[in-house]
């Protein structure tokens, strides 16, 4: 079968797609024909480049351990293991697992994959998950969020994208803001945004508006240049460990001294949490936004592009045909719509 693979780490030219030997899912694990994929900010920054220097330490010191890429996905099951009840070949599915930038991956019954949300294609319905479970669990540290202010800084991203969706639509909360590129304003504006601000035009640091919490979504702000615009008691979630990966002792710090708190956000990909997003997409509450869409052969420029920090949502790569039959058609239907 065909597969984005790398060998050691680098540039986005170190990735090439190859031949490679076919999976075999083991017991209570499900074989997936991956129809679409995405390449996400945590793929490409992550796990070819290893931003953070230390993660070697488990990815492999010199080269990687692990060759494949990629870990979204959307497709059908091609082949059940032993002790599998949940899906049946032929089943429309999409989650989040390890190497789906290739035409066949396996993935556990008891991971994060789910059936695929109806009304959405295979590309769209890739985009979904990395996003959307990055936002509810990094969220976490703040609940409950019913009644709050929140802003999202990085709003218009993967993870912004989904984070201003579900707090606008999903958690109660009293209103959502958003910061994002000039291009990307009336796109978060459109998810739920009460408020989007322009960070080329203006900085939201100057404004009196205060928040009960302030999401970054990127890890490219600061609690030293938020912790004015935090409400006391309020609390500052980066993606991000920071410069020197100083948000962790912030983390400790902000708990003994001070009204105002920092800390991590920790990211997990957990079945419920799929099913709880794939309610919230066929209830008209959530929807994927995607910037681009490639061909499995254009990895290479798929991840410039994300690596470019310009993209708008999702990057989407196009692995395989939709299957014959119902699901294609809807496919079919989806796409004349646009």
């Amino acid at each position: 079968m065909r597969a984005v693979v790398h060998d050691r780490y680098g540039p986005p030219e170190v990735l090439r797609v190859d031949e490679i030997e076919r999976p075999v899912p083991d017991e209570g694990e499900v074989l997936v024909r991956v129809v679409a994929s995405t390449v996400t900010r945590g793929d490409a920054m992550g796990v070819r480049h290893v931003h953070y220097r230390f993660a070697r330490l488990a990815t492999g010191i010199r080269r990687p351990r692990r060759t494949y890429f990629g870990s979204e996905f959307a497709g059908y099951v091609e082949e059940i293991g032993s002790g599998v009840t949940e899906f049946r070949p032929g089943d429309a599915v999409f989650g989040f697992a390890g190497g789906t930038n290739a035409e066949l991956v396996t993935v556990p019954e008891s991971g994060a994959i789910a059936p695929k949300p109806e009304g959405l294609t295979f590309e769209e319905a890739a985009a979904v998950p990395d996003g959307s479970l990055l936002a509810l669990t990094c969220l976490r540290p703040a609940y409950p969020l019913e009644g709050k202010s929140v802003l999202v800084y990085g709003a218009a991203g993967s993870v912004g994208t989904a984070a201003v969706q579900l707090l606008a639509h999903h958690f109660e909360v009293e209103a959502v803001d958003g910061v994002c590129d000039t291009k990307d304003v009336e796109v978060v504006r459109s998810l739920g945004a009460r408020d989007v601000v322009d960070r080329f035009r203006e900085d939201f640091t100057k404004r009196e508006t205060t928040y009960d919490v302030i999401f970054d979504a990127v890890g490219k702000h600061s609690f030293r240049r938020c912790r004015h615009s935090l409400k006391p008691g309020g609390i500052y979630v980066s993606m991000d460990l920071g410069f020197m990966y100083h948000v962790p002792f912030l983390a400790l710090v902000t708990r003994i001294v001070g009204s105002k708190r920092a800390t991590v956000g920790m990211g997990r990909y957990r079945k419920e949490d799929l099913l709880l997003v794939k309610e919230l997409v066929e209830a008209g509450k959530y929807r994927p936004v995607i910037d681009r869409t490639y061909s499995l052969d254009e990895i290479v420029e798929a991840v410039r592009y994300v690596e470019s920090g310009q993209k708008t949502g999702n990057v989407v790569l196009r692995v395989s045909e939709a299957p014959a039959g119902e699901e294609r058609q809807e496919a079919a239907k989806q796409e004349s719509l646009r």
